[in-house]
């Protein structure tokens, strides 16, 4: 396998998708990934369904390619013993139990480090794993929630609205694999592994950005107000003959080609600077809109895109997945399932390139990518080189 971890071996005991997403990314980037999983059922998400691809639920799919798997049941000695196996020959071990549960199992993070004392170890839990609420179960909706998210989503206050993907699960199994990298680096140099802990809600909460502080410093809470930004104006959603394009208009001198183009006035009153457009708000979206009503939307983006603002339009990923800038940026994969056949995946967001090639820059980026394993597909292969 190529890619920066080619080499290191991390061993999944995770399920959903917090997890199993961090060691997909770790995955993507070159890592051997073996992915333990319940006898008989696998992880949760082969049951989420509809919809299905035959009997393999596109869920999993979504968020288990380049990885192996093998089928332990931990409650029982072999599968403990053979857990240990893995642990001692693995770079990484991904975990996203309940509190207490793998302590339980007999895998205290004494007993990991003791076991292998290079391991990283990655665990993701809901809300932290400690303080008052550390026991609590992490599902990304009530995360969303809980961590403020929803309040800033939707069309006013009053409509709070989750994000159209599990975004806390995504978030924190970006987290993780970042943790687990840095880890890892450190590890060059003391030889010790160590223990990356993140959460749904802080994942979350890392993400605030200027909402976080408008908070903590500025004292405001900011509120769910549609597909307008609460601090540039305009940026946001507008509508046009038969459809909607989004604008963003960041700077004065890009408000002033707007207006040029669209024959507004930038020194109306109230809309001449960018605390005043903000305030002005349903005012500017109307002036805008009415410019905008003449025009459809291929037009219109071809106005904006000669007058030098960025802009674009709303795609469905049916048309996402179908447009040529998305094919060449390796975003979809085409990979050989055991049991569906030749199918296409969302591909690894991260690219990497070699410059000192002899003809220029070369790309380097995992290319060998493999799909997402039936349950215990690799049980044979895996305890062939276990056994060694």
């Amino acid at each position: 396998m190529s890619g920066p971890l080619a080499g290191y071996v991390v061993v999944d005991l995770t399920r959903a998708l917090a997890g199993p997403h961090a060691a997909m990314m770790l995955g993507d980037l070159g890592a051997r990934v073996i992915k333990v999983e319940q006898p008989g059922s696998g992880d949760d998400t082969r049951g989420w369904g509809p919809p299905f691809a035959g009997s393999e639920s596109t869920y999993f799919l979504s968020c288990n390619r380049n990885k192996q798997s093998i089928a332990l049941d931990l409650k029982d000695d072999a599968g403990r013993a053979t857990l240990e196996a893995l642990i001692r020959k693995a770079d990484v071990l991904l975990e996203n139990f309940r509190a207490g549960v793998l302590d339980r199992l007999g895998f205290t993070t004494a007993r990991l480090l003791e076991l292998n004392p290079r391991l990283v170890v990655l665990s993701i839990t809901g809300f932290g794993h400690d303080g008052p609420e550390a026991g609590r179960a992490g599902y990304d909706q009530i995360a969303q929630g809980e961590a403020g998210l929803m309040s800033l989503t939707g069309s006013a206050p009053d409509d709070p609205q989750r994000v159209g993907v599990p975004i806390g699960d995504l978030l924190a199994g970006m987290y993780g694999a970042y943790g687990v990298v840095s880890a890892l680096l450190e590890r060059e140099r003391t030889g010790r592994g160590q223990v990356v802990r993140t959460s749904l809600l802080a994942s979350i909460v890392g993400v605030h950005a200027f909402q976080g502080t408008r908070w903590t410093v500025a004292g405001e809470v900011g509120r769910a107000q549609g597909n307008h930004h609460p601090s540039i104006a305009p940026y946001g959603l507008f509508r046009c003959e038969g459809g909607q394009v989004q604008i963003a208009v960041g700077s004065e001198s890009l408000w002033r080609r707007f207006c040029a183009e669209f024959g507004l006035d930038p020194q109306e009153p109230g809309l001449a600077t960018n605390a005043e457009r903000v305030a002005a708000g349903a005012r500017l979206v109307e002036r805008i809109e009415a410019a905008f009503a003449a025009f459809g939307p291929d037009e219109l983006l071809e106005r904006l895109a000669a007058a030098g603002v960025p802009a674009g339009r709303v795609r469905t990923l049916d048309e996402v997945y179908g447009w040529p800038q998305t094919r060449s940026q390796g975003l979809l994969i085409d990979v050989e399932h055991e049991s569906i056949g030749e199918i296409t995946l969302p591909g690894p967001p991260l690219r990497f390139f070699d410059p000192t090639g002899p003809d220029g820059e070369v790309e380097t980026t995992r290319a060998d990518h493999a799909p997402p394993p039936v349950l215990n597909a690799d049980e044979e292969e895996i305890r062939a080189w276990l056994a060694g």
